[in-house]
């Protein structure tokens, strides 16, 4: 199995508009492979600039806000690609297409490193941090997964999050759980 880093992934519009998501880059030797799903607003802009900034960061804050509506991040210009970088991000790479390998469900824009830079020094992850993003992966997924699967996940997390949480750990759980809670007020039981 290739090596999966969650980051955020920013892309730009043909307009310039930056665009902010939660992806998981798929390690592909020198390179990065970025599979979104369609339809998605990265598809979009990687079809029409291809490239885009993955933004590592421990603050998983953003990982939440971006899967439940909040897209207003400080970014600054990519220095070697059309492209942002997060204000907020501990290091980045700025990719660009190489290729892409067509699917119904996820293209795979296969990218080069064009750039790598790292900004402040990255002091760990707590067990909090790995619990909020695996609750944004489900979050993100709700179409696709078994309520009863989502539940149980979310119920095991939740763990972590009460012993080893901060404030920013609590808020994004929060808003992660209220969206995974407002989805099933909308989907029968059964489902």
């Amino acid at each position: 199995m290739p090596i999966i880093r969650e980051c955020i992934v920013t892309t730009q519009c043909a307009e310039g508009r930056v665009h902010i998501a939660p992806l998981g880059l798929i390690e592909a030797g020198e390179g990065w492979i970025i599979a979104p799903f369609r339809p998605s607003a990265t598809l979009d802009n990687l079809r029409s600039t291809p490239f885009a900034v993955a933004n590592f960061t421990d603050d998983v804050l953003v990982f939440a806000g971006c899967l439940t509506g909040r897209k207003d991040w400080r970014t600054r210009p990519a220095e070697h690609v059309s492209g942002a970088v997060l204000d907020s991000t501990l290091s980045h790479l700025e990719l660009a297409v190489e290729s892409v390998e067509e699917d119904d469900l996820r293209p795979r824009f296969c990218c080069r490193i064009v750039h790598e830079a790292n900004h402040a020094p990255f002091k760990g992850f707590n067990r909090a941090q790995a619990a909020v993003i695996e609750a944004a992966i489900l979050a993100s997924r709700l179409k696709m997964l078994p309520r009863e699967k989502v539940e149980t996940e979310l119920a095991y997390h939740q763990i972590a999050v009460e012993k080893t949480a901060g404030p920013r750990e609590h808020e994004a759980w929060r808003i992660l759980v209220e969206k995974i809670e407002d989805f099933y007020k909308h989907i029968p039981a059964a489902n």
